[in-house]
This record gives C-alpha cells, sequence and structure tokens, in this order.
C-alpha cells in the first residue's frame, strides 16, 4: 500500500485554477462516467450499487486514507485516484459524484459538487447542522439543472406505493400519531458501530486536517478517525444513522414538515467505551396535529424495525413487510391488507441515474433531505441542550 507521501509524489500537485462549471446534458442511452468522495464501509456499498447498475462507469475515487484508494482502485483498476476531492470534481467528463463521507463534511463535499456542476448522491444524514442544510440548499439552487439523491433509500421501496394506496383510500380517518422503534443487539464484547484502528492509520496515511473539516481542531487520533460516528464533533448518532431513514419515509408518504417542536431523552447506558453519543434514547416530535415518536436502543432487539401511523378509521404497520389494520370500532366492515408492490434490486440507486437521465426529480430530493436534516439536528440539540427545542419557521432558526 502506498503511502500518503509517496502518492502524492506519483499525482500532478496543486489545483487547476477553477473548477468545472458544468457538465455534458445527458441522453436516454448515454453512459454515466461516476465518481465517489469517501470509500468507506458505506461507500463501498453504494459503489457496488451503481456499478450494478446498467449504463454506469467509475471514472475516479477520492478518499484520504490510502488504503481506501488501493481498495478501490482493486475493484475498478482503470480508475484515477485522489487524495483531494477537487481534483477529482476538476474532472470535465465526470457527470455525478456519490459522496459518503462522514457526516461533518457533507455539506463541504455537497456544495464543491454542485459548483462543479457535477449530479449528486448524497449519503444521509444530508446536513449535518441547520447551517450546512442552508448552505446546501442555496448551492443546489444556484447549480441549476442538477439532480439530488439523497440516500434516504426507503423512499423507493416500494412500500412508500403501498402506504399511498392506504392513505388515498381514505381508510385512516384522522392520523395523530406516528410511533416508531429502532433496536438492535449485539454480541458481548461486541459494541454496536465499533471499528478496529488498523496499523497503518497513522498522520502519514490519512490527511488529517482534511478528516477534520470545520470541526474543532484535536490532534491526531486513529480511533476519531475510524469511530468517528462516536463523537459529536462529527455525528448525529443513531438520530442520523437510523431515525433519519424512518422519518424520511413518513414525511415523504405523509407530506410532514419541520416539527415545531422536539424533545429527547436517553443516555449511554450500554456502551462506556469513550462514546457520545447515546445508545438508548427516545425522541418526540410535535408536528401539526400529529406527534411522531421514536425510540431506540442498542441492548436488545426484541422490538426490531418499525413504525406504526396511527388513525381513527385504521393503522398503518411497517416493517419488513407493510399492513393496513382496520380500526372496527369506526370501520366494522373494513378489511385488512398486506402491501404487494415488490422493491426492484438498487432501486434507489437506479432512480438517481433514471432521475439524471430524464431530468427529473429524484425519489429522495434535496428538500425532503433537508426537512429530515432539521428534524434530526433538532432532536441532537434537544438532547445535548437538555430541553425542548422549538423551530421558528420564519428565520429558518432552532430556537
Amino acid at each position: 500500500m502506498q503511502s500518503r507521501r509517496n502518492f502524492i509524489g506519483n499525482v500532478a500537485t496543486g489545483l487547476a485554477g477553477t473548477m468545472a462549471t458544468g457538465t455534458s446534458i445527458l441522453g436516454a442511452n448515454d453512459r454515466i462516467r461516476l465518481g465517489i468522495i469517501g470509500y468507506g464501509d458505506r461507500g463501498k456499498e453504494i459503489a457496488l450499487e451503481a456499478s450494478n447498475c446498467p449504463g454506469v462507469e467509475f471514472a475516479g475515487v477520492a478518499d484520504i486514507y490510502t488504503r481506501r484508494l488501493d481498495e478501490f482502485q482493486a475493484r475498478f483498476p482503470q480508475t484515477k485516484r485522489y487524495l483531494d476531492y477537487r481534483h477529482l470534481l476538476e474532472d470535465k467528463q465526470l457527470d455525478a459524484v456519490l459522496i459518503a463521507t462522514p457526516q461533518h463534511l457533507h455539506c463541504e463535499h455537497f456544495t464543491a459538487a454542485m459548483e462543479a456542476g457535477k449530479h449528486v448522491y448524497q449519503e444521509k444524514t444530508m446536513a449535518f447542522t441547520v447551517d450546512h442544510a442552508k448552505q446546501m440548499r442555496a448551492a443546489f439552487q444556484k447549480a441549476g439543472k442538477r439532480t439530488v439523491q439523497v440516500g434516504h433509500q426507503w423512499c423507493s421501496s416500494g412500500q412508500v406505493l403501498d402506504a399511498k394506496h392506504y392513505l388515498d383510500s381514505g381508510w385512516m380517518g384522522k392520523i395523530t400519531a406516528v410511533h416508531a422503534h429502532m433496536y438492535r443487539n449485539t454480541p458481548h464484547g461486541r459494541p454496536q458501530w465499533s471499528r478496529p484502528a488498523y496499523p497503518d492509520m497513522t498522520p502519514e496515511n490519512i490527511i488529517w486536517k482534511s478528516f477534520l473539516g470545520g470541526a474543532p481542531e484535536t490532534p491526531f487520533d486513529a480511533n476519531r478517525y475510524i469511530n468517528w460516528r462516536f463523537f459529536w464533533d462529527y455525528s448525529g448518532g443513531n438520530v442520523y444513522e437510523n431515525m433519519c431513514h424512518q422519518i424520511s419515509f413518513w414525511y415523504k408518504v405523509l407530506g410532514l414538515q419541520i416539527p415545531k417542536a422536539v424533545t429527547m431523552t436517553g443516555g449511554l447506558y450500554l456502551w462506556k467505551d469513550g462514546r457520545e453519543v447515546p445508545d438508548t434514547m427516545n425522541v418526540a416530535m410535535e408536528h401539526e396535529d400529529l406527534l411522531f415518536s421514536w425510540d431506540s436502543g442498542f441492548g436488545n432487539n426484541q422490538l426490531g424495525v418499525t413504525e406504526d401511523v396511527l388513525g381513527t378509521d385504521g393503522t398503518i404497520s411497517k416493517g419488513q413487510q407493510i399492513r393496513y389494520f382496520a380500526q372496527k370500532v369506526n370501520r366494522r366492515d373494513g378489511l385488512d391488507y398486506l402491501g404487494q408492490t415488490p422493491t426492484p434490486p438498487r432501486a434507489h440507486m437506479q432512480n438517481f441515474f433514471d432521475s439524471m437521465r430524464a431530468g427529473k426529480e429524484a425519489n429522495c430530493p434535496l428538500d425532503l433531505g433537508f426537512k429530515v436534516s432539521v428534524a434530526c439536528r433538532m432532536a441532537v440539540e434537544s438532547y445535548r441542550q437538555g430541553r425542548t427545542v422549538r423551530w421558528n419557521a420564519a428565520t429558518e432558526e432552532i430556537v
């Protein structure tokens, strides 16, 4: 594996003046030339999905850790590799980028990609802070006709159509609550998200300054680098990892807006391994005449991953399958239904490419990613400040 020093010696140095200002217009049958920024665990997953979509080819990868550049090029030998993502974005033949970097870096990489005229598949949660969300929205609006797909893959599930069918049928009555769970468990001694620090995770092989981005300065720490999900400087914890998926689905289906108020409680009850983000938590989000509650923990998986939408005339229960149950008190003769709409393989990634070619909005566009990002940030701020926080829609601020 090349060290950072050797790598830099083998690539062009310095940035070429300005970024590309646009890309060619794609035809329905054009091949999409793709790059990826961030080739960690999630980056590898979405790169595999993208490579299995027809009419797509990888042109390059950017990552601050030389091992990951080696791993990518072993899989895609004809591609270019960059320690600085800005070099990747200078490629005027590049149509789109996948961004799978830690959450605190999303804004930096997304806005640069928009300025370079690229379409973007942005891993969740879209924005780390409200200010980041606003910057990303402004960059998207300035870029013009760019396709953005936020990585809430449930928004491309066949369950979306089933849920909309139940809602449009009029079978639900007045919906006043959504109750969601996300519970996991792991074997003793194997904490959730914990990853080992390899011996080659050194300042020689990792550009620490690029990892920090706008986060507070701190000396190089391999544990903070590989286990960034543990720390508030880079992560929103399980709110940003999993609650975001569950609320994005229902924000899309129900047309929910940013919550009026959010309260989050919980703590580190299980894993005493130096992490800062809680392992057990409860979030209550107040919307207009609707309470969306979400609770989660890492010490028992009995409750699994589910959401129940509660209406006066019916219930939509979503887990591995989606079902409708009639409330007999108001729909005495109502029938129960099991969702039947399938989800094609790689549906969310394929939708990104299809939307690029058609010039249409993707299944999880920036506006939806914006609302989910703010709701998630409100939860984190509530937990860290120990109080209920509210959304000022006029100033777009958490108060």
